[in-house]
C-alpha cells in the first residue's frame, strides 16, 4: 500500500483528520489538527482517500494517552486521544462551521457545555456475539466499516456494571453450548446482548437478541446469570430472525422481572423498555433538556407539540410550563411507555399519538405556540418543516444530534424564521458526536 506524508489541517464531521496532499484529500482516524504523520493509504471511496497513521512525526500538544488501546481501530471513540478541553473546542467549531457553511445565518454559537464525568457514562451498551477462528465465543464492537468483531472486555465509556455481565454471558454460552449467530450462514442463536442500567435506581436490564424464540437451555442459562449477577432486575428476549444490520426485532418476551427499568430525568420517573429510545448519558441529558426547556415562556399558557417524542421525556418535563402538550412518536413500544410515564408521574395535561411526526402535524387542528422537535440523526423532512411554516408556529425549539442536518433544516426554515439561540451540549464525550439546542422564532411580517 502507498505511503505518503501529510499534515492534518481539519477534522471531518465523522471525527477523522483531514489531510491534503496535492489534489487529493485523505481522511485519517486518530490524527488531529497540526499533527504530521506518515500515512498508509487504505482505500478510495467517492473520490476521497482513507488512510491510517503508520508513523506519527509531530504530535499535537493536546494529545493524551487513551484509556482504550483499540479506540482508533474500533471507531467508537474518535477523540479519546485528545484532552477533554480540546474535544469541546472541536465540537463547538463543528457546530459553528455547519451553521455558517450550510445554514448561512448570522447567529452566535455558544461554547459547548461539557460533562463533569466524561468516562463510563453510557447507560446503554449493545454488543454483537460471534465465534473466532478457533470456535471460541467472542464479543465486542465491529471494526469501522466492517463486520469484523474486535473483542473488547471493557469499554471506557460504558457503565462499569456492564463488563462483568458480558464476560459471564460469554462463559455461560460456552458452558451451555448455546450457539452464536453467523451472519454469513444465517445460523446460530445469540446475535447481540444489550444492557441498560438505571442511574437513579438499582435496576439493570439485559436484552438477549436471538434469531429464534425459546432457545435450548434458556431457563438454566437465565437462572445461572441471575445467580451470578443479582443486580440484574429484568431479562428480555428480543427475536430478530431477519438477515439485517438492524439490531432489534419486533417480537419480545420477558424472561425475568417486569420487562423494563426505571430512571429519572428532572425529577420525573420514566419506564424504559428494551427498544425504547432513552438518552444514554444520564447526567448530561438533564443539562440538554434544561437548556431546551429554559427557552419556554413561564406563563404556563402555551400549547406545545413534542415531536419525535421517544418515551415522552421532553414533553412530560415541559408539561409544568405548558397549558397542554401533544406528544407524537412512531415507535409503538416507546409510545406505550410514554403513556405509562404520564400516569406514573400524575401528569394529565398531555396527549399521546403513535404516528409519524410529519403526518400528525399535517392533520393537527388548532394552534400551536411551540414545537419541540428532537428528530433522529437524519434530521426532519420537508413535509414536517413545511407544515411548521404553513401553520406559522411562533417558536421552534430544535434538539439535534447532528449539526449538519440541523443546519440544513435551519436553512430551509430561515426564510420564515430567525435563529435566536444555538447551544452545543456534549452528550457523548470521547466521540465526535455533539447535541445542539437551537431556538427559532417566526419572523414578523
Amino acid at each position: 500500500m502507498e505511503i505518503i506524508k501529510g499534515k492534518c489541517t481539519d477534522i471531518s464531521s465523522e471525527g477523522k483528520g483531514v489531510v491534503k496532499v496535492g489534489s487529493h484529500i485523505y481522511f485519517v482516524d486518530g490524527l488531529f489538527v497540526g499533527e504530521e504523520a506518515e500515512l498508509q493509504v487504505q482505500y478510495q471511496r467517492s473520490g476521497v482517500y482513507f488512510a491510517k497513521v503508520k508513523n506519527l512525526i509531530k504530535k499535537s500538544p493536546v494529545r493524551i494517552q487513551p484509556k482504550c488501546k483499540i479506540c482508533t481501530s474500533c471507531g467508537g471513540c474518535q477523540y479519546q486521544q485528545i484532552d477533554y478541553k480540546a474535544q469541546l473546542e472541536y465540537k463547538t467549531n463543528r457546530v459553528k462551521n455547519a451553521i455558517k457553511r450550510i445554514a448561512k445565518v448570522d447567529v452566535k454559537v455558544n461554547d459547548c457545555l461539557g460533562a463533569e464525568h466524561p468516562y463510563n457514562y453510557r447507560n446503554k451498551i449493545q454488543v454483537p456475539f460471534s465465534k473466532d477462528r478457533n470456535g471460541k465465543v467472542i464479543y465486542g464492537f465491529y471494526k469501522e466499516n466492517s463486520h469484523i468483531i474486535m473483542p473488547v472486555k471493557e469499554c471506557a465509556i460504558e457503565n462499569k456494571k456492564a463488563a462483568p455481565i458480558l464476560w459471564d454471558i460469554k462463559l455461560l454460552l460456552e458452558k451451555h453450548k448455546i450457539s452464536t449467530y453467523n451472519e454469513d450462514t444465517g445460523k446460530g442463536i445469540l446475535r447481540y446482548v444489550l444492557i441498560r442500567t438505571s442511574y437513579h435506581f438499582d435496576e439493570l436490564m439485559v436484552v438477549l437478541v436471538t434469531s429464534t424464540m425459546n432457545f435450548p437451555g434458556q431457563r438454566n442459562f437465565i437462572d445461572e446469570l441471575i445467580k451470578l449477577h443479582p443486580e440484574i432486575t429484568t431479562v428480555v428476549e428480543n427475536v430478530n430472525s431477519r438477515r439485517t444490520n438492524v439490531i432489534l426485532g419486533e417480537k419480545e418476551k420477558i424472561l425475568y422481572g417486569k420487562g423494563y427499568i426505571q430512571d429519572k430525568i428532572c425529577d420525573l420517573t420514566f419506564n424504559i423498555s428494551a427498544s425504547s429510545f432513552f438518552q444514554v448519558n444520564p447526567e448530561q441529558v438533564e443539562v440538554l433538556y434544561k437548556t431546551a426547556l429554559n427557552l419556554l415562556n413561564e406563563d404556563k399558557n402555551q400549547v406545545v407539540l413534542d415531536a419525535y417524542a421517544g418515551v415522552g421525556t421532553i414533553g412530560l418535563i415541559a408539561s409544568n410550563k405548558a397549558k397542554h402538550v401533544y406528544s407524537v412518536e412512531l415507535n409503538k413500544f416507546a409510545s406505550r411507555n410514554a403513556v405509562e410515564n404520564a400516569k406514573r408521574n400524575n401528569i394529565s395535561n398531555i396527549s399521546f399519538a403513535c404516528d409519524d411526526a410529519g403526518k400528525y402535524i399535517s392533520s393537527f387542528e388548532g394552534d400551536l405556540d411551540v414545537v419541540i422537535m428532537d428528530p433522529p440523526r437524519k434530521g426532519s423532512d420537508e413535509v414536517f418543516l413545511d407544515t411548521l411554516i404553513n401553520k406559522k408556529v411562533p417558536q421552534i425549539i430544535y434538539v439535534s444530534c447532528d449539526p449538519e442536518t440541523l443546519a440544513r433544516d435551519i436553512s430551509y426554515l430561515s426564510k420564515y424564521y430567525d435563529v435566536k439561540y444555538v447551544q452545543p451540549v456534549d452528550m457523548f464525550p470521547m466521540t465526535c458526536h455533539v447535541e445542539t439546542v437551537a431556538c427559532l422564532r417566526l419572523k414578523e411580517r
